[in-house]
């Protein structure tokens, strides 16, 4: 579609917005993204207060996260590492010496009314993230991301807003604030202004986010649930119409937390500012609220620039300077980065580029690397992740790692399929006793009694009832139409709830009716 989506302004009062296809034929698109990663350190990152989530409101607190009098800070160490391993693995440099920086501003979730943060002098400077997007025309392609600077700081406490319909302070009947959020250690990375997006620019800002999210998680410093808001992301977008060297003015739409919104965010942001930019009017740099049930974005607040926070560097805290030899022992000890594994077990599994493609959107790339190690064959574990267990996570509404279900129990249920213990149709049925918490498929089995039938004595008298219920079918087996047999072996399978071994069966349909 192309032209305008509606002739006059919307319900907002903004211009009518421009559809996206037209938008991104004129105007150039420019992203900066800012992610915020909440790590998965036992302890804050000032003070030894926990992180669990999901705790009793305001039970994880102390003098320090709580700005009394006299607390002082003390740094994370767990939390620096963290900083140096992910700044190494985005190829960035890590500064020889880096400070902390009180950044000032009000907020009833900051106890001490200033965020410790990193300003002019952040731990880690200048790398790059490489993605690969799917483009419609020319197939995979590899977009280079530019990393800004990855820095420290602490998150906020959690705020909420009481009565009125938007859970927003407008309307509400009261607040309340829960501190234990307060003083989380945060990494936070800034990518340099992305250019050249084009149309892709939604499946760029996209695919950036979960590869940084994959790298966090292959690092093991964080969970990254953004669900639990251990990943959010600030999207940041501007149009400049082709041609023009300046740039336009940008927003930055807040903690946008699912992949899906965050590409939903830029495109909404491109086909509204293009509206503003076609009535003649000026975009405001301001910060804007996603809304997911719209896929829209609203205004905020006016964008604050560097010197309305007061920065300064904080006289509570000493500066980082961690060692060279430190910095070589935390990049040697990093783990296969997810792009290295992807191209591995392509070579390694023989997959088709569409099929490496499926096992990445499913997410499923490390649950199918431990089953393998495990014991399971590649194709195996692709097929019982990509299917069975896919559907399950699809039923019940959660990510396919979230099924209480290990890769090692998948690799076990494969084997009991090789030995001749389960048939597929067994091995459905034992998989779903382990997601249902009855223990490992080991136990599943023996509890609900599934393994096959294949001995003859058992078997038997299944086998002697199907040829008698079926004599029709018996009497062409006996005349040489041995294919036949596959009613009677179906009747078997049925009168032992699909337990008997099939082949078996058909071995002693074969040997009772006289057939070679």
């Amino acid at each position: 579609m192309v032209g305008a989506v509606a002739n006059g302004p919307t319900s907002s009062g903004e211009p009518a917005h421009v559809a996206y296809d037209d938008a991104v034929g004129r105007y150039e698109p420019v992203l900066g993204l800012e992610t915020h990663i909440e790590l998965g350190t036992e302890s804050k990152m000032f003070c030894s207060c926990a992180t669990q989530f999901g705790a009793t409101p305001n039970t994880q607190v102390c003098p320090v996260c709580l700005a009394l009098p006299g607390a002082l800070p003390v740094v994370n160490e767990t939390a620096v590492e963290s900083a140096i391993r992910l700044g190494l693995a985005l190829n960035c440099s890590v500064a020889p010496w880096s400070r902390f920086a009180r950044k000032n501003y009000f907020y009833p979730d900051m106890p001490k009314n200033y965020q410790i943060s990193q300003y002019d002098e952040p731990i880690c400077t200048d790398g790059y993230l490489d993605v690969t997007v799917d483009s419609p025309e020319e197939g995979p392609q590899v977009f280079r991301i530019g990393i800004e600077r990855v820095h420290m700081e602490e998150d906020t406490g959690k705020t909420a807003h009481v009565g009125g319909a938007t859970g927003r302070i407008h309307g509400a009947d009261y607040s309340i604030v829960d501190y234990n959020r307060a003083g989380i250690p945060l990494l936070e990375i800034v990518t340099k202004p992305i250019e050249g997006a084009g149309d892709m620019a939604p499946l760029i800002a996209r695919a950036y986010v979960r590869e940084l999210r994959d790298l966090a998680r292959s690092l093991g410093i964080s969970d990254v649930r953004m669900e639990e808001g251990s990943l959010r992301c600030d999207v940041n977008v501007s149009l400049t119409p082709r041609g023009a060297e300046a740039w336009g003015n940008r927003t930055e739409t807040k903690n946008v937390n699912s992949l899906r919104s965050v590409d939903r965010a830029v495109r909404f942001e491109i086909e509204r500012q293009a509206g503003v930019l076609d009535a003649g009017s000026r975009v405001v740099q301001e910060t804007r609220h996603f809304q997911e049930n719209s896929g829209s974005t609203v205004a905020g607040r006016s964008k604050e620039e560097a010197q309305d926070y007061r920065y300064f560097p904080d006289p509570d805290l000493v500066p980082i300077a961690p060692d060279s030899e430190w910095i070589e022992k935390l990049r040697a000890s990093l783990p296969e980065l997810p792009a290295a594994k992807r191209a591995r077990v392509k070579a390694e599994w023989g997959l088709s580029d569409e099929e490496l493609r499926d096992l990445d959107n499913a997410e499923a790339i490390d649950l199918v690397s431990a089953t393998v190690d495990a014991g399971a064959s590649p194709d195996d574990a692709r097929k019982w992740w990509l299917n069975e267990l896919s559907r399950h996570a699809t039923e019940n509404e959660v990510a396919l790692d979230a099924l209480e279900i290990t890769p090692a129990q998948v690799a076990r249920v494969v084997a009991l399929i090789a030995e001749g213990t389960l048939t597929n149709k067994l091995a459905r049925q034992v998989v779903a006793g382990v997601l249902n918490g009855e223990g490992d498929p080991d136990t599943v089995v023996e509890t609900r009694g599934l393994q096959v039938v294949s001995d003859d004595s058992a078997l038997g008298a299944a086998v002697d009832q199907a040829i008698a219920d079926n004599p029709d079918a018996a009497e062409k087996i006996r005349g040489g139409k041995v294919a036949a047999a596959g009613a009677l072996v179906g009747a078997v399978m049925k009168a032992t709830q699909g337990q008997a071994d099939a082949g078996r069966a058909r071995e002693l349909i074969l040997e009772k009716l006289g057939v070679s």
